[in-house]
């Protein structure tokens, strides 16, 4: 497993990137022992809301298989925009077996909440390497990008997984107290 961090369209942010360095292997080694699942390759990049857009709205492209219209794309990309805003982070399955970690650096004010989020967010990632939960999402993916319907059925099924997955990543929050002791205290 490979642990990449970067940024995108940021400039300034040299000591949150440092910070994000640094806590990027523990949260990686922790989230790996403690949730089931196989870590993948994951690429930390931290962002701000139109940028986490911009990424999560081109892997999500990749992943859907392409031949995406670009009108619809468009409309994904400014509906990420404004739910971006109000999100800390966001974690994107990769057409290659990865998983992008976008995080929000308009919302995340302090290393505690940084590992709180990136917690979270690895999470996401060790969910997306359990059986079956990858083909679901790019069948939703694909469902919105209007390449191929799901059934109601289908769609119940991705917003009941989508919930619990939310759930189980919240409930493994305070593993960030291990990286930044009273992360979540703050």
């Amino acid at each position: 497993m490979n642990i990449t961090v970067s940024t995108h369209k940021l400039s300034g942010y040299r000591a949150t990137l440092r910070t994000a360095k640094q806590l990027a292997t523990p949260a990686v080694k922790l989230v790996n022992r403690t949730v089931t699942g196989r870590m993948p390759d994951v690429q930390i990049t931290l962002t701000n809301p139109r940028g986490m857009a911009e990424l999560a709205t081109l892997a999500e492209v990749e992943l859907a298989g392409g031949g995406v219209d670009k009108r619809v794309a468009q409309r994904e990309e400014r509906h990420a925009a404004r739910e971006g805003r109000s999100v800390f982070g966001r974690a994107v399955p990769l057409a290659d077996g990865s998983v992008l970690v976008l995080i929000n650096v308009d919302r995340v004010e302090s290393p505690g909440e940084f590992a709180i989020t990136l917690v979270h967010e690895l999470v996401h990632a060790m969910q997306f390497s359990r059986k079956g939960v990858r083909e679901r999402i790019i069948r939703d993916r694909r469902h919105c990008f209007n390449i191929e319907r799901q059934s109601r059925r289908q769609s119940r099924e991705q917003e009941r997984c989508h919930d619990e997955e939310e759930r189980e990543a919240y409930s493994r929050e305070y593993l960030a107290d291990h990286i930044v002791p009273g992360a979540r205290a703050a």
